[in-house]
C-alpha cells in the first residue's frame, strides 16, 4: 500500500534525532524539480491506472466572470461523483482510506459518506515561489533539534524531504500569499446538531513569503509570521483578542503570544498558547497546535516519514466554500453535510509523530497525510495515551486561484469520544478572504492588540 519514491527510498524511515539534520540535496537532485517532479517536489507523472493524472501546472486562471473579492466559482461544477463511499461499502475502498476515515464510517455508518469525483491536480503557486523552492532545495537545513529552519525563504524548504520533520516544516511555511484578512468563524457542533457560531476577524502577515525575504533577514528578525485574531461574536466574548509571533529559530526564542481580555482591559503575555492548550472558544475540541492542522514547535515529537500513499482526500471543495450555502446547510449532526463535499484520489506523504518520553501531550501519536502538490495537511489522525483513535481532522481544500494557492476552506476536527466536532473557517455568510491587504508590522504589536480589543 505504501508507495516509496525511488531516489529517496533509503531515507524514508529516518526519524529525527537530537542532532542537527543535514538536509541539503545535490544540484542534480534539485534539477528534477520542474522536470520529473513538480516545482514543489511532487511526482509529476500520473499513477499506473490513470486515476491520478499528471500534474500540468495546476489551476492558474479563474473561471469566466470571477472578480477578485468574490467567492470562488467552481471550475468543476458540471461534474458528478464517480461513485460514493458509504457505511455499506467502505471496506471495498479501505486501501485508499485513512484509519480516521474508516473510524468515521464505523462511528456514523448511516450518515457519513464520501462522494468521490474525478481527480484534478489543481494546486498551484506563483512562479517566484517555484524559483525560491529550487534555490532552497540545495541550501535549506533544520536547525539544532529540528525546531527551526535556515537557508530558506519564500518557497518550500525541503521539496525532496529526507524525514518527517522536514515534511511537516514544508506544511508550516507553505505559500498562502503574503498577507490575508479573514472574516468568519467557527462552530462547536453537539451530537444533536446544535451550535453557536463564534465570529472572528483575523489577519495573517507572512514574513517568510514576502518578495524581499531572505534566509538571513528571517533569522535576524526571527519571525516566520504574525497572526492577530479578534472575537466579534457572541457579545459576551466580543473584543477578546490574540496576537502571535511565530519564530524561525524556536530554540533561540520560542513563540511569543499575547491576549487581550475585555473584562480586565489589559494585554497579557500568554506563554501557554502552544502545544495542547485548548484552542480559543473551541469547547475543548482542539488543541492550540491543531490549528491549521498542525502549527508551532514540533519538539515534543519524534517524526518519521513513512512513505507515500494514494488516498481519498477532500479536494476542490468549491460547493462547500460558496456563498450559496448557509451555515445551517453545512453543519449537521455528527459531521458536515457530506453532499456538499468533494473527495478525490491524490498522492500524499504519510508522516507519523510519536510523543517523546520526556514530554506530555494529550496526543500520544499523530499521523498526518500531506498533499504532494501543495504540502497542505489534508487529513490528521490523533491517538490518545491508550493508543486509541481520539480525533480525526479533515481539511477541505480549494485553490484560491487569484493568489494562487491550495488552502483549506474549512478545517473540521471530529472528537470520536464525545461525538462532537469543531468546524473552523466558516465564511459562507461573511466576506471572502482578502489576499490584497498589506498590513504594517506595527499593526501586530501588543499596543495594537489593545486598540483592536477596545473597538
Amino acid at each position: 500500500m505504501m508507495k516509496k519514491i525511488g531516489f529517496i527510498a533509503a531515507a524514508l524511515t529516518v526519524a529525527l534525532s537530537a542532532a542537527p539534520v543535514q538536509a541539503k540535496i545535490s544540484s542534480a537532485e534539485a534539477a528534477k524539480l520542474g522536470t520529473e517532479l513538480t516545482p514543489l517536489g511532487g511526482e509529476k507523472a500520473g499513477n499506473a491506472d490513470g486515476s491520478i493524472p499528471a500534474w500540468n501546472g495546476g489551476l492558474t486562471a479563474a473561471p469566466a466572470g470571477y472578480t477578485e473579492g468574490d467567492f470562488h466559482p467552481d471550475p468543476y461544477a458540471g461534474e458528478a461523483p464517480l461513485f460514493t463511499i458509504t457505511g455499506a461499502n467502505y471496506k471495498e475502498h479501505s486501501a485508499h482510506l485513512s484509519p480516521g476515515l474508516i473510524k468515521m464510517f464505523e462511528t456514523y455508518p448511516d450518515s457519513f459518506k464520501l462522494p468521490v469525483y474525478k481527480t484534478h491536480r489543481s494546486a498551484s503557486n506563483p512562479q517566484f515561489v517555484y524559483d525560491a523552492t529550487k534555490t532552497n532545495a540545495t541550501r535549506a537545513e533544520l536547525l539544532d533539534g529540528g525546531n527551526g529552519i535556515s537557508g530558506a525563504s519564500i518557497g518550500i524548504p525541503f521539496p525532496i524531504p529526507a524525514n518527517g520533520l522536514e515534511a511537516v516544516w514544508n506544511h508550516i511555511v507553505r505559500y498562502r500569499g503574503q498577507a490575508v484578512q479573514r472574516n468568519g468563524g467557527q462552530a462547536a457542533v453537539t451530537a444533536g446538531g446544535d451550535y453557536n457560531v463564534i465570529g472572528f476577524d483575523e489577519q495573517l502577515l507572512l514574513q517568510y513569503s514576502q518578495d524581499n525575504a531572505t534566509p538571513e533577514s528571517l533569522l535576524e528578525n526571527n519571525v516566520l509570521f504574525m497572526f492577530k485574531q479578534k472575537v466579534t461574536k457572541p457579545a459576551r466574548l466580543a473584543g477578546t483578542a490574540l496576537l502571535v509571533h511565530e519564530t524561525v529559530d524556536q530554540i533561540k526564542e520560542p513563540r511569543k503570544a499575547w491576549t487581550y481580555n475585555t473584562g480586565q482591559r489589559r494585554v497579557r503575555l500568554a506563554p501557554n498558547i502552544a502545544y495542547d492548550t485548548p484552542g480559543t472558544a473551541a469547547d475543548g475540541l482542539r488543541t492550540t497546535d491543531d490549528f491549521d492542522m498542525f502549527n508551532g514547535s514540533p519538539n515534543r515529537y519524534n517524526w518519521e516519514l513513512k512513505g507515500k500513499k494514494e488516498m481519498y482526500v477532500a479536494y476542490n471543495n468549491y460547493k462547500l466554500h460558496g456563498n450559496s450555502v448557509t451555515y445551517s446547510d453545512i453543519l449537521k449532526p455528527n459531521h458536515v453535510n457530506p453532499d456538499l463535499t468533494r473527495w478525490e484520489k491524490h498522492r500524499v506523504w504519510v508522516v507519523e509523530a510519536t510523543l517523546k518520553e520526556e514530554f506530555r501531550h494529550i496526543y500520544q501519536k499523530r499521523v498526518f497525510f500531506i498533499d504532494e502538490d501543495s504540502w497542505q495537511i489534508q487529513l490528521a489522525d490523533m491517538y490518545d495515551n491508550r493508543g486509541e483513535l481520539y480525533r480525526v481532522a479533515v481539511a477541505y481544500g480549494v485553490n484560491y486561484y487569484e493568489v494562487p494557492t491550495h488552502w483549506s476552506t474549512l478545517d473540521v476536527y471530529h472528537d470520536l469520544n464525545s461525538r462532537r466536532y469543531l468546524a473552523i473557517g466558516l465564511d459562507n455568510e461573511e466576506k471572502m478572504y482578502d489576499f490584497t491587504v498589506r498590513p504594517l508590522e506595527a499593526e501586530f504589536t501588543p499596543q495594537a492588540l489593545r486598540r483592536e480589543g477596545m473597538r
